[in-house]
């Protein structure tokens, strides 16, 4: 029997809380729309099959973490935000291959013995760093991804997320 924990109830999300979902909801929209672009290119039946798991899945994570959204903390209104078609989309495919290497050379470089290679991650691991900062600030400055601006990123999370879940396969 699994211990009763109290549950506050503060009627919203926490901050904290709501950033780390926006960033499952952004990355798992993305993977969404590549597994969705692609499904059709795949001939193996099995491996056909794994993508349509696959993509059941992240529609199921999708839905299921949108539900939330009506909960994230919000500031004063700002309005719409403004579809940037697959620009916005790539950028975000390519920020999120950026931040992902990021965390995979961190990880490498704390399990690594070998100082050789500890230096190669280590200046691999800086070029991915240069990397996510240049697509970062690619996307910011052409408001493909509000990110100063909490009800945008939110609004445009939603956006992409149904997006990706009415995307025919």
């Amino acid at each position: 029997m699994e211990p009763q924990i109290p549950q506050p109830r503060m009627g919203h999300l926490a901050w904290h809380e709501t950033l780390d979902m926006h960033e499952l909801v952004a990355f798992q929209a993305v993977g969404l729309i590549k597994l969705k672009k692609s499904i059709r290119k795949v001939r193996d039946p099995e491996l056909k099959n794994l993508y349509a798991c696959s993509i059941q899945a992240l529609s199921n994570n999708l839905r299921e973490l949108l539900a939330f959204y009506p909960a994230a903390p919000r500031v004063a209104d700002d309005g719409q935000v403004e579809s940037h078609g697959d620009a916005a989309f790539y950028a975000g495919d390519l920020l999120a291959l950026a931040k992902t290497s990021v965390r995979s050379y961190a990880i490498a470089i704390t399990e690594t013995a070998t100082p050789a290679l500890r230096q190669v991650l280590a200046k691999q691991m800086m070029a991915a760093v240069q990397l996510h900062g240049m697509v970062f600030y690619y996307m910011l400055c052409r408001g493909l991804y509000p990110s100063y601006n909490l009800n945008q990123l939110l609004q445009t999370d939603v956006r992409n997320a149904m997006n990706a879940l009415s995307m025919p396969y």
